[in-house]
This record gives C-alpha cells, sequence and structure tokens, in this order.
C-alpha cells in the first residue's frame, strides 16, 4: 500500500496549492480506515515540504514518480518516501528516503543504534536513519517479487532536513550504514548533495510505474535469499532431522503446501522438552522459503527468535533473515490469508490480548490461524510458565475448528535433550509433584544431576563446563529484583551466607544472552531460555519453591514482585482462591521443570531457601 502517489511535477503542485500534510492524511484514512495521529500529520508538513524544496531543480525529471508512506509488507513499517524512474542505462530505479526531523543526537555503544529525542520526549535508543533506509530497501530486495525478480535497482538514503552536522549522526562508527544509505543533513550545500544523489540514480521518468509494480508485487522470499537459507542449514548436524522428526516435518510440509483461502489447515504438534520441535519449525521455514511461499516463524518468546535469526543468517544482511521471524502479536492487523504459512514455535506460550499493555486485539491464537492459509503450532501444556499464556492444545484446536480449518494432531515424543533420557523428564515431574510416576529414579548415568551446596559451587561447576564450547550458563527462578535495572553497578542476586553476587542477563545481551560470550557470569531467566538449549545448565531454585516434609509446596508471594508471570493473582484469589492457587501453583513448578530440562548433558540445581 502506498498512501499518496503521484509525479514530481503533480507533487510540485499539490505542496503550492494546499495543504500537503491534509492530503496525505485523507488518503490514509481512506487506504487504512484509521485517522494518523496529529504528531504524524505534522510531520508529513515538515518533511514533505523540504523535499519539495530538494525536487525543484529542473534537472529532476517532471516524470519521476512519488510515492509517500509505502506500507511494508510482513511489518508495520512504512517507507517515508520513494521516488521512481529510470536510470542511465533505462533500467528501473527507485530511491528511498527516509526523512526526519531530529536535530540532535547521542552516540550509542550498540551496532547501529543511536540516541534521539522525538517528538519533545526525552532521547530514547533508536535505529540510525540510515540503517532504517538501509533495511527497507534489503527487505523489499529480498521479498517483494517486483523487485528481486523485475531487476529494479534500489538505493536508499537519509535526509535529516533540521539536523546540522555535528560529528555525531555522521560519526565514523555509523559509516557501514551511512556508506550503504548516505545521510543529507540541513543546509544549503546539503540539499544541493542530496540533488545530485537523485539525479545520478535517476536520471529518467517513469510516472510512477515502477512504483505501482512495487505496491502490486507479489510477496515472496527471493530464490537468493532462500538458497542461502538452504545452505546455512546444509551440513549443520543440529539441524538434522531425526526420526518422527522428518515425519512432522513432511506431514507439516504436505498441509502447508495443500492449504488454500477454501480450506484452511491447522497442524498442532505437540512435545515435550528436547524433542525437537524448534528444530522442525527451522527446517519448515527454510524449505517453505524455498518452495517460494510466504512464511513466518513467531513465538511470543523473543529469545529464541534471536538465536534462531544468529544462526541463519551466515552472510544474509540481517533485515532480510529479521523479515522471517516475528512476535505473536504482530497479527492484529494482518488481512487474512496474508501469509501461505506461520510456523508458531513455543505456541504455549501465546496471549490473549496483544501490546505493550495487554490491551490490543482479540486473541493471539484467532488471529495467527486467520492471517495463514496454514498454521502450524509447536505445543508443550507443561511450559506453560504465566498467568496470561493461553496457548494450550484444547484452546488451539478449538479455535481451528471454529475458524472452519481442517486440524492435524502430530507429536514428537523421542528425547534429544538430558542425555537423551526419557527417564529423567518423567522423574523431574515426580520429583517437583506435577505428576505422579513411576520413576523415582533415572539413569544416572546417561545424564549428569547434582544437587550442590552453594551458589558459587554451583556457578564454578557450569563456569569450567562453559570454557568447553560456550554452551552452559546459569539461570534461577524470578525471585531477586532486577535492581541493577535502575542501578548499573548493583547486585541482582545476592546470597549473602555464601559471599554471591550476580546479575541479571536482562540488560546488555538481550535475547542473546544464551549466546553471548562473555555472559556466563551473569544468571538467565525462564524469559531469556524457554525455547533453547545448553549443554549444562545450573539452576538456582529460589524460595518460591520450598521443600518440606519431603514433598515440595509453592510459595507465590516469595516471587520478586517484577516478575510479571504471576502479576495479578492476588486479585483473583479473591474470586477464585482454589482455582488461582492451583494455576499459581503449576506454573511455579513448570517454570522449573522448563529451566531444569535445558541441559543436553547435565543439569546442577541449588536451592536457595
Amino acid at each position: 500500500m502506498i498512501v499518496y502517489q503521484s509525479t514530481k511535477s503533480q507533487f510540485l503542485a499539490d505542496t503550492e496549492q494546499r495543504a500537503i500534510e491534509q492530503l496525505i492524511a485523507k488518503a490514509y484514512l481512506q487506504k487504512t480506515g484509521r485517522y494518523a495521529i496529529t504528531a504524524e500529520v505534522r510531520a508529513w508538513g515538515h518533511s514533505l515540504m523540504h523535499m519539495a524544496d530538494v525536487l525543484r531543480d529542473e534537472g529532476i525529471p517532471d516524470a519521476l514518480g512519488v510515492g509517500v508512506e509505502f506500507g511494508i509488507p510482513q511489518s508495520s513499517k512504512r517507507i517515508d518516501m520513494i521516488l521512481s524512474g529510470q536510470g542511465e542505462d533505462q533500467q528501473p530505479r527507485a530511491i528511498i528516503i527516509e526523512l526526519k526531523q531530529w536535530s540532535s543526537s547521542t552516540l550509542s555503544e550498540k551496532d547501529g543504534l543511536i540516541f534521539a529525542q522525538r517528538g519533545g520526549y526525552k532521547q530514547r535508543e533508536d535505529i540510525h536513519p540510515s540503517y532504517q533506509a538501509w533495511s527497507y530497501a534489503t527487505l523489499l530486495e529480498g521479498f517483494n517479487e517486483a523487485v528481486h525478480e523485475g531487476g529494479a535497482g534500489l538505493t536508499p538514503c537519509a535526509y535529516l532536513h533540521n539536523y546540522f552536522p555535528d560529528g555525531i549522526i555522521d560519526h565514523p562508527r555509523y559509516a557501514p550504514y551511512t556508506d550503504k544509505a548516505p545521510l543529507f543533513l540541513r543546509g544549503h550545500s546539503e540539499r544541493e548533495r542530496l540533488r545530485a544523489f537523485i539525479k545520478q540514480h535517476v536520471k529518467h521518468g517513469d510516472h510512477g510505474e515502477l512504483l505501482f509494480k512495487i505496491e502490486n508485487g507479489r510477496i515472496r522470499p527471493s530464490k537468493m535469499l532462500a538458497d542461502s537459507m538452504v545452505q546455512m542449514l546444509k551440513g549443520n548436524s543440529e539441524f538434522v532431522l531425526i526420526d518422527e522428526q522428518k515425519v512432522v516435518y513432511e506431514t507439516a510440509l504436505a498441509k502447508a503446501r495443500a492449504a488454500t483461502p477454501e480450506r484452511k489447515q491447522v497442524v498442532i504438534v505437540q512435545g515435550g522438552p528436547g524433542t525437537g520441535k524448534s528444530v522442525v519449525a527451522i527446517n519448515l521455514i527454510v524449505e517453505l522459503s524455498k518452495l517460494g511461499l510466504l512464511s513466518k516463524y513467531v513465538s511470543k518468546n523473543a529469545a529464541p527468535r534471536a538465536v534462531y535469526e544468529q544462526k541463519l543468517k551466515g552472510h544474509r544482511k540481517k533485515a532480510e533473515i529479521s523479515a522471517m521471524f516475528g512476535g505473536s502479536g504482530a497479527f492484529i492487523d494482518t488481512p487474512p490469508n496474508t501469509f501461505d504459512a506461520l510456523i508458531v514455535d513455543e505456541a504455549h506460550r501465546l496471549n490473549e490480548k496483544s501490546g505493550l499493555y495487554g490491551n490490543l486485539g482479540e486473541n493471539q491464537i484467532k488471529e495467527l490461524i486467520s492471517a495463514a492459509q496454514c498454521a502450524v503450532f509447536f505445543v508443550d501444556d507443561d511450559q506453560i510458565v504465566t498467568l496470561s499464556d493461553i496457548g494450550n492444545s484444547r484452546a488451539l484446536e478449538a479455535w481451528a475448528r471454529q475458524l472452519g480449518a481442517d486440524v492435524t494432531h502430530l507429536e514428537l515424543s523421542s528425547q534429544f535433550r538430558c542425555g537423551g533420557s526419557d527417564g529423567y523428564l518423567a522423574w523431574l515431574d515426580n520429583y517437583l509433584g506435577i505428576r505422579e510416576t513411576a520413576n523415582t529414579d533415572f539413569d544416572a548415568t546417561a545424564f549428569d544431576f547434582r544437587i550442590v551446596g552453594s551458589p558459587t559451587e554451583l556457578h564454578a561447576l557450569i563456569a569450567q563446563r562453559n570454557k568447553t564450547n560456550n554452551k552452559s550458563r546459569v539461570v534461577a527462578g524470578y525471585c531477586w529484583d532486577w535492581t541493577s535495572k535502575k542501578r548499573p553497578g548493583a547486585h541482582d542476586i545476592v546470597i549473602p551466607e555464601f559471599g554471591y553476587e550476580r546479575r541479571w542477563n536482562l540488560d546488555q545481551d538481550g535475547s542473546l544472552w544464551i549466546t553471548a560470550p562473555h555472559s556466563i557470569e551473569e544468571v538467565g531467566c525462564i524469559h531469556t531460555c524457554q525455547g533453547l538449549e545448553l549443554d549444562y545448565v545450573g539452576v538456582i531454585i529460589g524460595p518460591d519453591l520450598q521443600l518440606r516434609d519431603g514433598q515440595f509446596v509453592t510459595a507465590p508471594e516469595r516471587r520478586s514482585t517484577m516478575d510479571r508471570s504471576i502479576r495479578g493473582y492476588k486479585s483473583m484469589m479473591k474470586h477464585d482462591p482454589d482455582g488461582t492457587l492451583k494455576r499459581v501453583d503449576r506454573i511455579i513448578r513448570n517454570t522449573y521443570r522448563t529451566l531444569m530440562s535445558r541441559g543436553m548433558k547435565g543439569c546442577y540445581v541449588y536451592f536457595a531457601q
């Protein structure tokens, strides 16, 4: 969707004869059914008038195509302006322009990020404008058929018309992105540079023909992108499909290929920890892309998305790979059957509502099934770890039936984690009081399980294991406040009787904590390790799970108040005390079951009471 589309001559006439921002706002309402916010309308007025000044040049063809606010498929992002025409070789060319009203900024230590003040609010970390323009061009090159099959050349840039050069926005650390997407700033000479840039890349007008093709281009991954991902999986033993994993993969693939808008398919794959749900999911994404089908890997939890993006990236541009991964709350406004397939990992973590405040949309399960001709859900009902998790297998099937989809049930049962020991997981269920099993013990020669006497000893053991291949970490129940969030020098997990002081992982490395080279010094939590695996995991069991008279009992009041997983349970107790306590009890036990099943080779445990 392009909100406004014309030629250079018409665009200049529109800016001279009326308030261009009102024209854009009217078109936005007509095309989206929503009113643009006041700040956005104001930004259109300012930035587009500056672009009109740039385009008032006889050397820029009158038939140049001008598009404003192009919605990028597969995302909620919009390109501010696209100029289209032909190069000197008569081949289609487009210039992507990111417009900003910024006037100051501060350097960030993170790649491609910068602190800037927006809308009168305090500075916040954001993407550098050149990175933004370059990433948008990359998305079109990777997924818009009119671009990657039509031979169209895309050239990105950023224009900050209020920003004088200051050595920050144009700092050398941003050169990898300003080289790809040149930066133009405030001043007469900068405006002349931008004019020269446009004339260099677009010699002839096309009356917006390329804009029309891009707007109506079929959305599917380019062959180059798909082939690149296939090569990343080849020879990688981590992604080889074994036994029933291959059966589930082939069945889900067949359902995705057979799905139509008139006969939607829903595949529900149940499997416990270490059965290979994510391995099958990643293989499906790669193969569907190879087949030219538009698909996306979806998970509520950001950690698996970030880790698998990193594994698949290889030499491809990050923006291309990132477009194939998304959160579960991004499908509120997605038109029905936009995707050929959605591959939903960790489906048990789906929520009813979306958005920062949990107030958007109707139901994530419904939205995901509606958005795709085929939805494949990988689920483990025993890994529901918050009060807001609704993605159990019963709910998945109920929504599929309600939406008229054919439902296929599959199962992954073979255990490839925990030393391949199904007995360990059965013992763990019995040990934690999740369900009674006959497994009062397990084969200790297959899986290294230990209870240690101090957190210091635990961390030292895991640190020693980690030296081999950086695949061992310490995790804990969320029973300690995230103090270092506001006081960077402070420690979070403090157990004074052992002199143990560590920080939560929730800051610098974020979702990639589990692979970051120095994060062995920190402690992870359920939110940054669920859906992922380690060789050895060290688990600090907090005071929310206590051993009394040989039985585990839960103490939800000992959870940190900063943890959102059981937030609101005290209010719920007023209406349904027994039911609420039962749910919270299961969430706490499920949390430790999940943490204690991250290890492929071993799990070491310390009880902090």
